[in-house]
């Protein structure tokens, strides 16, 4: 409390201290010149200077300094105890020497009032964060830029995109459907008819349970229909951080991203958010990944719907992510036609060969790593 005071008012705590420090250091070297002179005569002038300046650095300036910035805490807290007394005792005189300094510092158009109330822009906190060094082990740091970061990236580069997303189509057979219900791995699943844009809702998990519980002539198309829960629709450029907040007001996991026509581009989660800060939730991300998976050769196959960031994220690569956000999209915007199986490149530095091309889309791309280019694969 008495700490937190002080530091209110730094203008008023920087005065106080440099009143004593000065006092100080002026009254030393005084003493300590009157008494060298009279032992040294003029000399006495010198070896004072020398020897002040010495025990001054040494023992008033860069060690104690040194300690403290080393262990602020420790420092301050048993100091407020000191500088508080000496602050009521020398109260008038610092506050006509603050009176006199912001006076001079207003007559160049300098308010000491305007500087409190500046705050650390994102990039100055990623450089304290940076910096921070031993302080902050490697892993709370990522995870403090990934933060930092959110506002920066939109649902669009996250989302799972439209062609990929698995749900439950009403115009399936229902046996179909209960065998999608009972082998299904994720927690929701989007129910619709026909197409994507024909949404009805999303069916939890639970009640998939109960409704697998039925009897056969009571699990209907209808009880699915009245088993959903309603969908959550999310403007795409939404930064994550904003939709991070969504999530949380409206207690919610799950929504549809929409273009600015109210067609369904994707579907993000809650987890996908998440896993920006933290990282994936597997050991090994091209391990697990359908899209990414390492040949015995050394080469590396990346499906071509794999997005940018979870190549970067999964090969630690620096693939633009300012543009398309798939690696398909990215080939496309780079060679400005659609390539055809055996086309060799290099891409952002990577060397790139088309595996299969489909529909007008890259389906498969094999990367090789710099050891192992060789001189088919070209510019």
């Amino acid at each position: 409390m008495l700490t937190q005071k002080l530091l209110d008012r730094p203008d008023r705590l920087i005065g106080l201290i440099l009143i004593g420090n000065n006092f100080v250091n002026i009254l030393a070297a005084s003493i300590a010149t009157i008494i060298c002179v009279r032992l040294w005569g003029q000399n006495g002038i010198w070896i004072a200077t020398a020897g002040l300046t010495f025990i001054i650095l040494v023992f008033a300036e860069v060690t104690p300094k040194t300690l403290a910035a080393l262990h602020p805490e420790k420092i301050a807290f048993p100091a407020v105890y000191v500088l508080t007394p000496l602050y009521k005792v020398c109260f008038f005189l610092v506050i006509g020497l603050n009176a006199i300094t912001n006076g001079l510092l207003r007559l160049f158009g300098i308010r000491v009032e305007d500087g409190g109330n500046e705050h650390l822009s994102s990039d100055e906190l990623k450089t304290v964060v940076n910096e921070a060094g031993a302080l902050i082990p490697k892993r709370h740091q990522n995870m403090l830029l990934s933060v930092l970061d959110l506002e920066k990236v939109t649902v669009e580069d996250i989302m799972i995109p439209r062609n990929e997303i698995s749900g439950i189509d009403l115009d399936e057979p229902l046996d179909e459907i209960i065998a999608q219900m009972k082998n299904t791995v994720h927690t929701r699943l989007p129910v619709y008819s026909d197409e994507i844009d024909n949404i009805e809702g999303f069916l939890h998990a639970r009640q998939m349970i109960k409704l697998l519980a039925y009897n056969e002539e009571d699990l209907t198309k209808e009880a699915i229909k009245q088993a959903v829960t309603p969908v959550y629709f999310i403007p795409e450029g939404t930064p994550l951080n904003t939709q991070l907040l969504n999530f949380q007001r409206k207690k919610l996991r799950i929504g549809l991203v929409v273009d600015e026509y109210g067609d369904i581009q994707g579907l993000a989660t809650l987890e996908d958010i998440l896993e920006e800060i933290v990282g994936e939730f597997t050991t090994d991300i091209a391990d697990t990944s359908k899209d990414i998976s390492k040949e015995e050769d050394g080469s590396i196959i990346i499906d071509g719907s794999a997005t940018i960031r979870e190549i970067n994220r999964s090969l630690s690569w620096e693939l633009p992510t300012d543009g398309p956000k798939t690696l398909n999209g990215l080939i496309l915007e780079y060679i400005e036609s659609i390539p055809k199986a055996g086309t060799g490149f290099r891409l952002g530095g990577y060397p790139m060969e088309i595996l299969q091309v489909k529909s007008n889309m890259i389906k498969s791309v094999r990367v090789w790593p710099e050891l192992f280019i060789s001189e088919t694969v070209t510019e």
